[in-house]
């Protein structure tokens, strides 16, 4: 197995992050096998979607309608309506796996590979690239 961790800065802003570029690099010329995408934190998670076309605007306010950034979650430390982040990977799961064929990410058209984090809180996020051959 073949891994790396990625340090991303998300100072303290909210959103999506790019990381189809790292997983490319990652498993360019290792032939066939799975990329496993695995984000270590309880408040973030990670996506395959369309990036650069307003599908973050989107999404981030979906989130927000269905977990609202207010008071009244019964985890109340940090930022206003940070429970809501607790809640996130009832939606959204903190991994997922690509299919990785002849060296290359096997995504469709369109899609990338990225970090969710709707939590202002955190400045830093670690990621964890592993590809297994097949």
């Amino acid at each position: 197995m073949k891994t790396r961790e990625l340090s991303v800065r998300t100072g303290s802003r909210r959103g999506l992050f790019d990381l189809t570029p790292a997983c490319a690099e990652l498993v360019a010329g290792e032939g066939d096998g799975l990329l496993t995408v695995f984000v270590p934190h309880a408040t973030a998670g990670v996506v395959v979607m369309e990036l650069g076309s307003g599908s973050e605007e989107d999404l981030m306010a979906s989130l927000d309608r269905l977990l609202p950034r207010r008071d009244g979650w019964t985890h109340r430390h940090g930022s206003r309506g940070h429970g809501a982040d607790h809640v996130l990977p009832l939606f959204v799961a903190p991994s997922v796996t690509i299919p990785v064929v002849g060296g290359e990410l096997g995504l469709g058209t369109w899609q990338s590979i990225a970090l969710l984090d709707p939590n202002p809180d955190n400045e830093m996020r670690r990621v964890h690239l592993s590809f297994t051959a097949g």
